[in-house]
Formats: C-alpha cells, sequence, structure tokens
C-alpha cells in the first residue's frame, strides 16, 4: 500500500542535507510552509541555496532560516521589503549570496526544470545588467535572453489537503510556486492541513499529482493560523 505520510515535520525533512538546493513555495506569508522551516533550522542544516520568491518576512519561518546562518545564497525575485530586515542585514554584511531574477523568469525557469527543457529563450531583462553575459537572440524582430533551467533537490511546499498518495489541492492564492515547485525538485515535501481520504479529492481538482510528491505531513490547524 503506497502511502506518502509522515508522522512529523522533522520526519518531513529528513535526509536534507548540508549545501542541498532547496525550493520554498510562497508568496510572502501566503503559501510558505513554516513548519517545514521550522523543522529545517532544529534539524541544524547549513550552507544552502534557498530558491524563493522572497527574502522572507519580519523574523519567522525563511526569516527565520536566514538568521540563523544557515543559507549561503538565495535566488529570488523580491529581496527587499519593508519586512525584509533579516536579509538586509545579511547582504549588507556581505553574509549571503543574492541571484536576482525577474518574477516571470523565475517562474518560467523552474516550470522548464520540471518540464526537462534545456532552456528558454525570455525578453524579460533584455538591454539590462540581469542580461549581462548571457546569450541573447533575436526571434521575429524581438530581442531574448537564454535562461537555464532552474532544479532543486528539495522543496518545501504547503497545500490545503492531501491524501496519501501526495495529490494536492492548494488555497486561493497560496496556489502560487507550489505547483511548478514540486515539479522541478528530486524530493517534494508538502505540509498540509489535513489528509482525506483516497478518493475523498475529486481528480479534476487536483493541482498537484502524487507523482510529483515523495513526502506528506499533516499540520493540524497550520491553515487556519496562517495565510494559505
Amino acid at each position: 500500500m503506497m502511502d506518502k505520510t509522515v508522522r512529523t515535520p522533522e520526519d518531513a525533512v529528513a535526509g536534507i542535507f548540508d549545501g542541498a538546493t532547496v525550493m520554498i513555495g510562497g508568496f510572502g506569508a501566503a503559501g510558505q510552509p513554516v513548519e517545514l522551516i521550522d523543522a529545517l533550522i532544529f534539524g541544524g542544516v547549513a550552507d544552502l541555496t534557498v530558491v524563493s520568491n522572497n527574502a522572507g518576512n519580519g523574523e519567522s519561518g525563511l526569516a527565520a532560516l536566514l538568521g540563523e546562518g544557515r543559507v549561503r545564497k538565495i535566488i529570488c525575485s523580491f529581496p527587499r521589503q519593508a519586512d525584509s530586515w533579516v536579509f538586509d542585514a545579511l547582504y549588507r554584511a556581505g553574509k549571503i549570496e543574492l541571484e536576482l531574477v525577474p518574477q516571470g523568469n523565475l517562474v518560467a525557469r523552474i516550470q522548464a526544470a520540471g518540464a526537462g527543457l534545456g532552456a528558454v529563450f525570455t525578453p524579460t531583462g533584455h538591454g539590462t545588467l540581469l542580461a549581462a553575459g548571457k546569450e541573447t537572440r533575436q526571434i521575429d524582430g524581438r530581442h531574448y535572453v537564454l535562461e537555464y533551467p532552474i532544479r532543486a533537490d528539495f522543496a518545501l511546499i504547503k497545500a490545503l489537503r492531501g491524501d496519501r498518495w501526495g495529490n494536492l489541492v492548494y488555497r486561493k492564492s497560496a496556489r502560487n510556486f507550489g505547483p511548478v515547485m514540486a515539479a522541478a525538485a528530486a524530493v517534494t515535501i508538502a505540509q498540509v492541513g489535513e489528509v482525506v481520504p483516497l478518493g475523498a479529492i475529486d481528480p479534476e481538482a487536483v493541482v498537484t499529482p502524487g507523482i510529483f510528491v515523495q513526502r506528506v505531513v499533516a499540520i493540524a490547524g497550520a491553515a487556519a493560523r496562517r495565510p494559505g
């Protein structure tokens, strides 16, 4: 009987190693797998490369992971906002590396990894510093920049509910980076508000099929406590 559920967040993140590339879902607080991040901090893993939409909010979740000095490099679209003081202080002190990627390009590069593509051409960034040193091409009269896929060893995502096979559905805007990240990582770990019986999720409503998910952990009340 296939059962991808695990008991605790600590069990879920077991095996994430020093130096790993980890995708972390969420758009700000919406859809951020905070309990999985807390378990990652507790496990003491370090020297991580993190792929996320932003660089953390306040001092919890991703910001806490940064604050503990566990992240060597972050690949994101929005590193600085009103409550990103943890990242800001680390970056100004030269303690973290940043690869800035426009949001559309970030999604496209993650999608390319999930689809098994070698690279994608995108118009975003052409003629700017973000295109420096990259191959460019004119296609049908428009200029494009060659961007390579972003893959990860692990993806930590949050969904509203899932079943023991790993099929997932999300809540509103929490359906942001989770689906594309799940397809682009070697191991996808999902925290869900509840695990439901097989068949309880309408197959037509499944957003992330279980083939892309390796571990599922239920965090009771997590969906109610935080956005997503």
